[in-house]
């Protein structure tokens, strides 16, 4: 017997939240803001939006399906299963965190807060789930198949994100590395920067583009969220006699790969901005970045 289908809800702490857990009381958080010249109110305002979101979006789940919810810090620690609808009630970046942990799973975007937030990824407004939830499930829902990015490193560890894979040093120290590419004809280029950026159309809305305008729109043109093409950046090459500035960016297709072997004590790579949840590289190791074979489902 097939298990009923399992609504599961994505959400995150809210400021207030955070606001009062860390200093005891509404009245000491009113206070702490108030000295920095800000005021409460607009963010308990926010607060009460997104519960009210979290309710409407609750009342609409099917009375024959199951629910649950799940805060955005335990994601790692949560079993999405096959039979799984999930709605993510929030920020679009609360889309990317939980994207890498699905696997086939149709997701659906609640914006809590439109005019705040983008709205790429949270299309929708609480009243549209008593629909969207119920043909979710169903072949003829339109679903956006969105391209995600990923990384593998020669130990086996691996990396999925939806945005973008960040790959160089933790804080503000140089990234050492030697970069070649599957289609360059065996070029190998050592370099020393601020780390390489890897990421899908879904990221050319955030993090990836705010880099292709600094270059003022050059190198490759920016992928389309559902395109099986990727770009990739070098954040500041710097040239010197063992290091080279001619492969700082590009765009990989559906089979390209790109290839960073470590020349530095510890890199990183981790993805969507989220770095407590990094791959750790050392001297020697190589980590190859391309396009993933899994996709994100999206509602609407």
């Amino acid at each position: 017997m097939s298990l009923a289908p399992r609504a599961v809800l994505v959400h995150r702490t809210t400021e207030y939240e955070e606001l009062v857990a860390r200093h005891g009381t509404h009245g000491q958080a009113a206070f702490f803001l108030r000295s920095r010249g800000r005021d409460i109110e607009e963010v308990a305002e926010r607060h009460h939006r997104t519960r009210r979101s979290m309710a409407e979006v609750t009342a609409a789940i099917p009375l024959t399906w199951r629910q649950t919810q799940v805060e955005r810090a335990d994601l790692d620690r949560f079993l999405f299963a096959p039979e799984d609808v999930v709605v993510v009630v929030g920020q679009d970046g609360l889309v990317a965190n939980v994207a890498k942990y699905l696997a086939g799973q149709p997701v659906v975007g609640i914006d809590t807060d439109p005019g705040r937030n983008p709205g790429v990824l949270v299309r929708h407004r609480p009243a549209d789930a008593r629909v969207l939830l119920p043909s979710a499930l169903a072949t003829a829902t339109g679903v956006s198949e969105l391209t995600m990015v990923e990384a593998v490193a020669d130990d086996t560890q691996r990396l999925l994100a939806l945005n973008e894979i960040y790959l160089g040093a933790a804080g503000h120290q140089t990234a050492r590395y030697r970069l070649s590419l599957d289609d360059d004809r065996g070029v190998v280029e050592a370099q020393a920067s601020s780390g390489v950026l890897v990421g899908t159309g879904t990221g050319a809305s955030g993090w990836l583009r705010s880099v292709w305008q600094e270059r003022g729109s050059a190198g490759p043109r920016l992928p389309g969220p559902t395109e099986d093409r990727l770009v990739w950046f070098v954040r500041e090459a710097w040239p010197s006699p063992a290091t080279g500035t001619s492969l700082v960016a590009g765009e990989l297709g559906a089979g390209g790969r790109l290839t960073l072997t470590v020349e530095s004590e510890r890199l990183i790579a981790f993805g969507d901005g989220i770095e407590s949840d990094a791959v750790e590289l050392t001297w020697g190791q190589t980590v190859r970045v391309g396009v993933g074979g899994q996709r994100l489902r999206l509602v609407g």
